[in-house]
């Protein structure tokens, strides 16, 4: 009973001189036909006639596979060219990966070159295809 008492008597700041909440709209139900409360309308807002417009377009990455295949063949051609001490950023990051699978339930440690190798080969590819895309589509909808 002590338990049921102190928990009627918290009371939320801000909550206690507020108005009761509105009751839910009724709605229809699989079994039952109840009629819809009437809402409330925006009066700043027209109707529309119940159709609601937008002007986002639903496919707003408008992706583009000329895009994706440009975008990685043109990725791989310069992180393949040797010049990291004779070895090419394509070749360390696939040569990490052999070395950090030859050891496979164990994870990766921290310091292993493995991560500076994905993060730079990724970031180069997420970068040529973000340019890619910005330099198709601009040129495909004549922005340049």
């Amino acid at each position: 009973m002590a338990g049921a008492s102190i928990a009627t008597s918290i009371s939320i700041v801000g909550l206690a001189a507020s108005s009761p909440l509105p009751s839910p709209s009724r709605q229809s139900t699989g079994l039952f036909k109840l009629p819809l409360a009437k809402t409330t309308r925006n009066p700043s807002r027209p109707s529309m006639g119940g159709k609601i417009t937008c002007s986002f377009q639903r496919n707003w990455l408008r992706t583009d596979y000329n895009v994706i295949g440009f975008g990685l063949i043109g990725w791989l051609a310069p992180s393949s060219i040797p010049i990291i001490n004779g070895n090419s950023l394509t070749g360390l990051f696939f040569q990490s990966i052999g070395e950090e699978l030859a050891h496979f339930p164990t994870p990766p440690a921290l310091t292993s070159q493995f991560w500076l190798w994905l993060v730079t080969w990724h970031l180069g590819l997420f970068l040529c295809l973000t340019f890619g895309q910005i330099g198709f589509k601009g040129r495909t909808e004549e922005y340049f």
